[in-house]
């Protein structure tokens, strides 16, 4: 049930702008949305449907002014740099992309090509952008993460599971930026206000995921973090099947976690950012530079509870915490 109401994306008719006057009528742009998850995803569909109609809302008739290609499952290294050279071929006026290894793969091979990307952990100290308020170059978009959010993870776990002693960061140090050492470090500096320890848990393959999780809920009073990452993202049903089976309770990054079995997810609303991301879109095809437009940080975070994996995992839920929630499984 929603415990707060927000604005939904699909809105009146009437609230539509008229077509923006400066569209050329005889111009069809072409757009490219690069996606690490596959096209069967329960996710997909809500994105495409988002960005679509934040374009709608600001005038464009994708049947008439646009060609939107989508390509899926850009995940795995060896599959990104396929899509990046397809994205290239087509010589797109502008490319969206979703997360920091999509990202990098398009600008070394589209070069050139106005890209905005969205779910970028630290686009600063990747090298994607010169600054936040200044990017430079052809890049700007929408990052997905900032200091504060590692200091909520522990603090979320901690007031459900108030003898928490240890947490396990999960992610693939291939997969995320800086080999990880952004988690690590944001984490640790957090965990001590918490009185809780924090210990990497390095995932390279499917294999190691079970190897890892299994070992680590031999430590008393322990939890599990897993931050973003493309890696643990395409992975998640396994995690969090893991997680139940070895009674790890864990929070995740976004509300599709929770909802596929996750005990709780706090981060940003990944459908709300494809809709904000075509506001840029926008304004880079009517000439606007991606140099002047400024790195957004997240402005919405969504806290999910799965009260169904709590009563499973044995923990109650305190009262206040659902009342904080903005959606509560049952």
């Amino acid at each position: 049930m929603k415990r707060r109401q927000f604005i939904t994306l699909v809105g009146g008719a009437a609230a539509w702008p008229l077509a923006a006057q400066a569209q050329q009528a005889d111009k069809v742009h072409r757009i490219s949305v690069v996606n690490i998850i596959a096209e069967n995803d329960p996710e997909a569909s809500p994105r495409v449907t988002a960005f679509e109609l934040g374009l709608r809302r600001l005038g464009w008739a994708t049947e008439r002014d646009l060609r939107i290609d989508y390509y899926w499952d850009a995940g795995d290294a060896a599959r990104r740099r396929v899509v990046a050279k397809q994205v290239a071929e087509t010589r797109p006026d502008v490319v969206v992309t979703a997360a920091t290894p999509a990202t990098e793969a398009l600008r070394d091979e589209a070069r050139g090509v106005p890209i905005v990307f969205v779910q970028v952990i630290d686009p600063v100290g990747t090298g994607l952008v010169a600054s936040l308020a200044h990017p430079g170059a052809n890049i700007t978009g929408f990052s997905n993460f900032e200091f504060s959010m590692a200091g909520k993870w522990l603090e979320l776990l901690k007031e459900i599971v108030p003898n928490l002693r240890t947490v396990a960061l999960l992610f693939n140090p291939a997969t995320v930026p800086g080999a990880g050492t952004f988690y690590v470090q944001t984490v640790e500096a957090a965990a001590s206000a918490f009185a809780v320890k924090s210990a990497p848990a390095f995932v390279r393959n499917v294999g190691e995921i079970e190897d890892v999780l299994s070992s680590f809920a031999r430590t008393p009073n322990a939890g599990l973090i897993a931050p973003p990452d493309t890696f643990t993202t395409r992975h998640r049903d396994l995690i969090i099947s893991l997680a139940a089976a070895h009674r790890l309770p864990a929070v995740y990054p976004y509300r599709y976690f929770a909802t596929a079995g996750g005990l709780l997810s706090y981060g940003i609303d990944t459908i709300d950012v494809f809709r904000r991301a075509a506001s840029y879109v926008d304004l880079i095809l009517k000439g606007a530079k991606p140099a002047a437009l400024p790195v957004q940080l997240p402005t919405k975070f969504e806290l999910v509870v799965n009260l169904k994996t709590a009563k499973a995992l044995g923990l109650t839920i305190p009262e206040p915490f659902l009342q904080r929630a903005d959606e509560v499984i049952e």
